[in-house]
């Protein structure tokens, strides 16, 4: 059961974990989207850059194919020029009015030259600064899309690590769902067997009522009959004033403390987790005792923590003896639990403890506040740290204070009424869900705190294990407290019963009267057996020789077949170490043959190269094989003549025969040998632990459906 609860919280972990990186994953979906269509945009603009520039390398085409129509024009016209100059002075006796002309004719040509050239060099100029300002636009997208490119592929390494981590995790996570639905139908298939000796236990436990009620009601007939009581002089004997013994009673006391003492052991387990992780806490925040000293407060509150064993401890060890000395043969009220004061008085040393350290946590809590690094959000939650840490202490006095009534009965007779009694186990239950509520809100508190330190830039991996350590034995303890408190408020009924009272009468049943009623039920026990216990009838004479002599062959025939057996086990242990020993013998055969075969590989290889030689040489090499062979057999008979040799070594003894290759096959022996009982030890073991766990089981199982029966 404990492992299937690991595994269920193993499973709630991974489950978290999947979804906190399953929203991790779908922002960086996000991301990457978001880059990818801003890439897209860029692209686009490039796209319109570049035509816009295609667009204006035409134009400029344009212009120049123009220009150089213009310059051709103006070649044209200064040719013109030139010949009517060269007219102009040779008719010079013409008349003035032809040169008046053509010097208008000229000077209209040059403004229209002076504007082409003014023309043609502004739009040099824009196409100069429009290409200029295309090439830096375009190197700023390329220098971006490069950027985003890169992004884009980090991006994408991440959600392909993510995506691959989900994998995995999934792939975990079915396996271990796939086991836990075999273990759930094997557990299923186990609880509908117990379900059918639980039918077979309740028909059996019915048959023994209907025969217990009727051996009852005939005792009751008879004691009405023939055994009146009537005392006329005093009328309290009439009653018969002494409680009857309570069977029941001390069965349900019996079970409801060793339920108890399993809660009280987990409570222990979790307060020594909490203290000791506490300590360790404190050698690491807020100053590493690894590196620089710790404060005095502290040295002393570790010191404090270091003893928390000495007053934990024996509040487990007071418990158990309380419910060893809760039997069905003795009579358990709160007057005759002795053991309950010595819980009482643990239990006060241990409040005590938690007084004396509580001044240095809190000192603790504020010099961690006084920390460089320490937020305003930190500060916040070591005052609410504080703040429930005095009410976990106030509520252990106060749980302090109902224990040591509920154990003055035991010292003092006239201590308590059966009316208090009830106020104060109605109390005690009250108080022990304030102690579940303390420590849980305690428990979210301190989550909240490390998840805060997390996000600080000085945390070290061992103040983060050490804060986990202490949030696992936070949840420990607000389960067992949270288990207490229901145990107790679902059993205050049977705790605020009176279990024996005497007949007509409501006053407390003391020490003398217990040992009286135990007397007086031993004595009632030995006279009804003395009642049914039947009487020997005479046998004849000759029918007791006869049954004598029966028996002696009896006894006799199961000595023999009791030798028999053993000798049988005896011979089957000895067959079965034998089986062992030819079985490493064949092993160690087999590793023989196949270093026989190697080497006879190596001959047939050497004798394959000598063959491709000189005609002397391959004789010799078939000599050589030859040879080699004879030896072979010879050294083999030699080892079959023999006697067999003890070899030992770590593992143990073994008989061998010895051959050439002795020192080797010892080595490969070792490690056959080592190999098979290193097998063996590892399916002992399992066989083992799945023992082990079945009775676990089948022992809770049991308790279970006994408590239910109850």
């Amino acid at each position: 059961m404990a492992n299937v609860t690991d595994l269920q919280t193993k499973y709630s972990k991974l489950a978290q974990e999947y979804s906190k990186l399953r929203a991790q994953n779908q922002v960086l979906k996000k991301a990457v989207v978001d880059e990818q269509a801003s890439t897209v945009s860029l692209k686009e603009q490039l796209k319109h850059r570049d035509q816009s520039l295609r667009k204006q390398e035409q134009e400029m085409d344009s212009l120049s194919f123009r220009n150089q129509q213009l310059a051709k024009r103006v070649e044209l016209l200064q040719e013109e020029l030139a010949v009517s100059e060269a007219k102009s002075k040779k008719g010079k006796s013409k008349v003035d009015s032809p040169s008046q002309h053509g010097l208008e004719t000229q000077s209209v040509f040059d403004e229209d030259l002076q504007k082409k050239i003014e023309e043609n060099e502004r739009l040099h100029i824009q196409f100069y600064e429009a290409d200029e300002q295309h090439r830096r636009q375009e190197a700023e997208l390329r220098g971006r899309l490069q950027e985003l490119e890169r992004d884009s592929e980090q991006h994408q390494t991440v959600v392909d690590g993510l995506t691959a981590k989900y994998i995995d995790t999934i792939e975990r996570l079915q396996s271990d769902k796939a086991r836990l639905e075999v273990k759930a139908q094997t557990l299923e298939r186990e609880a509908k067997e117990c379900r059918v000796r639980t039918e077979e236990c309740q028909q059996q436990l019915r048959r023994c009522q209907s025969e217990l009620n009727r051996q009852v009601k005939q005792s009751s007939s008879v004691i009405q009959e023939k055994v009146p009581f009537n005392d006329t002089k005093f009328s309290d004997y009439n009653s018969l004033n002494v409680p009857p013994h309570n069977r029941r009673h001390q069965l349900k006391a019996r079970d409801v403390a060793g339920q108890a003492l399993s809660f009280i052991q987990d409570l222990v387990a979790a307060l020594l987790n909490f203290h000791s992780y506490t300590e360790q806490r404190v050698h690491i925040y807020p100053r590493d005792s690894s590196i620089e000293p710790i404060s005095p407060l502290n040295q002393k509150f570790s010191q404090y923590l270091h003893e928390n064993a000495a007053y934990v401890r024996p509040l487990e060890d007071s418990f158990l003896q309380l419910h060893q000395s809760i039997t069905e043969d003795t009579v358990t009220v709160l007057e005759t639990v002795v053991k309950l004061k010595s819980f009482a008085d643990n239990f006060s040393s241990y409040t005590h403890f938690l007084q004396k350290i509580l001044p240095y946590q809190l000192k603790s809590l504020e010099e961690e506040c006084e920390a460089p690094l320490c937020t305003a959000a930190l500060t916040a939650k070591n005052q609410e740290l504080q703040g429930d840490m005095k009410r976990v202490t106030s509520v252990f006095e106060k749980l302090q204070s109902y224990i040591n009534i509920l154990a003055l009965p035991s010292v003092r007779q006239d201590a308590m009424l059966p009316s208090s009694t009830s106020a104060v186990f109605t109390q005690l239950a009250a108080c022990l869900h304030s102690l579940h509520d303390a420590i849980k809100e305690m428990s979210k508190h301190y989550n909240q705190k490390a998840g805060l330190e997390q996000e600080l830039p000085t945390i070290t991996q061992k103040l983060c294990t050490t804060s986990e350590c202490l949030l696992g034995s936070l949840g420990s303890l607000t389960s067992s407290t949270g288990k207490i408190a229901t145990f107790f408020s679902n059993n205050l009924d049977f705790f605020t019963s009176p279990g024996y009272s005497p007949r007509g009468g409501t006053v407390t049943l003391n020490p003398l009267q217990a040992e009286s009623m135990l007397a007086n039920k031993k004595k009632a026990a030995a006279y009804m057996y003395a009642i049914k216990k039947p009487r020997p009838q005479s046998v004849p004479y000759r029918e007791a020789l006869s049954n004598r002599r029966i028996l002696t062959s009896s006894t006799e025939s199961r000595e023999g077949l009791t030798q028999q057996v053993q000798q049988s086990q005896e011979k089957i242990a000895r067959l079965e170490q034998e089986k062992e020993h030819w079985l490493l013998e064949a092993q160690l055969g087999k590793v023989r043959l196949e270093k026989e075969n190697q080497r006879i590989a190596d001959l047939e290889a050497q004798l394959a190269a000598a063959l491709g030689g000189s005609p002397n040489t391959q004789a010799a090499a078939a000599s050589t094989l030859a040879q080699s062979h004879e030896e072979a057999e010879k050294e083999l008979q030699k080892a079959v003549g023999k006697e067999t040799t003890l070899c030992t070594s770590l593992v143990g003894m073994l008989c061998t025969t010895p051959t050439v290759e002795h020192v080797g096959d010892e080595d490969s022996r070792e490690q056959l040998i080592k190999t098979h009982y290193m097998a063996r030890v590892g399916e002992l073991t399992t066989q083992l632990q799945i023992s082990d766990s079945k009775a676990v089981h089948f022992h809770s199982e049991g308790n279970a459906k006994k408590n239910k029966g109850r």
